[in-house]
């Protein structure tokens, strides 16, 4: 928990406030937040109200100097963002005012975005919209995954939370409304929002439109969970792809964008402009592996549509059809 220990180490931190204990696991044990673990690690008071507004009394009575929230998950209400004495800073990693939300990351890589960063921002009752105070830039990598961005940016928040909390204590916090960085238009087309299953889906409904490279980054966006799902039957659930990349040429067949098949011994998927091929996969019940294992594990034949094509190719299986 990069921002709770860099929280510390800046202020004196008399109380976290998180997420109740959920149902976890094949078990449905009750597991406490990554937060309220460290926080108990540290001695540090925790409380998980169901509601923020039912912690008002608790933290009113902490009389805090100032607020840190970083992936709370829920809308802060204004009764609660009027308690502390200097100001509420919340870590938010894009470029505000671009990319407000729940799925900021994911939605970054899906869009190929190749230059963000993180803001820290004064909170206000809305999603994200609150004053920005400082901000680093950060490159995104052509094949860096979700769970890498996650951490780096986690790291790179964190460090600029310190900061800000530092210029908090001194009263030299200086605020830039949102409205002056950028244009409110493309913070509307920018917004995100939680993801969904089908948001998770590559078939032809979902990739009828999308290039190769539109393909890749939704993996890379995906990974390393959720994960991106392709509809072939393999141990009885669906395939997760974990890491893709765009083929020089595909086989010689016509079938439509989003469709997957098994070709020399991985998984391959038509794009609008070429094909993809998976470097890495999940089957149900199974640890990742690289893809070219499922030859070895799960023989397959050819369907005779393609016959003549696919034995040129090498494909094995036409798994999926329109």
């Amino acid at each position: 928990m990069p921002a709770f220990e860099v929280f510390r180490a800046h202020v004196a931190c008399t109380l976290v406030v998180t997420q109740p204990d959920r149902p976890a696991g094949r078990g449905k044990r009750l597991v406490a937040t990554p937060v309220k673990r460290a926080a108990e690690a540290a001695g540090v008071a925790t409380i998980e109200p169901e509601r923020l507004r039912d912690a008002l009394p608790r933290l009113r009575e902490e009389a805090p100097d100032l607020y840190a929230v970083a992936s709370y998950g829920r809308i802060v209400p204004q009764a609660v963002l009027d308690v502390p004495r200097l100001v509420a800073l919340n870590v938010h990693p894009s470029l505000l005012p671009l990319y407000r939300g729940a799925t900021p990351l994911q939605s970054q890589l899906r869009d190929g975005v190749i230059e963000s960063g993180v803001s820290v921002i004064a909170m206000d009752a809305g999603m994200d919209t609150g004053d920005v105070v400082m901000v680093e830039r950060s490159a995104i990598g052509s094949v860096e995954t979700y769970g890498e961005l996650h951490d780096r940016f986690a790291d790179l928040g964190a460090a600029l939370l310190g900061r800000a909390c530092d210029a908090a204590a001194r009263g030299s916090l200086v605020r830039l409304g949102q409205r002056e960085l950028g244009d409110e238009a493309e913070a509307a087309r920018t917004a995100t929002r939680p993801l969904r299953k089908e948001d998770l889906i590559i078939d032809p409904s979902t990739a009828s439109e999308t290039p190769a490279r539109g393909l890749v980054d939704l993996v890379r966006s995906l990974s390393p969970a959720p994960g991106a799902r392709v509809p072939l039957d393999l141990r009885g659930g669906p395939v997760k792809i974990l890491a893709a990349r765009i083929l020089a040429e595909g086989p010689p067949v016509d079938v439509a964008p989003g469709t997957t098949l098994i070709a020399n011994g991985t998984i391959v998927v038509r794009a609008v402009d070429g094909w993809v091929g998976a470097e890495r996969v999940v089957l149900a019940g199974s640890k990742p592996m690289d893809a070219g294992e499922l030859r070895n594990g799960y023989p397959v034949s050819r369907p005779e549509r393609y016959a003549r094509e696919l034995d040129a190719w090498g494909v094995e299986r036409r798994l999926v059809t329109r």
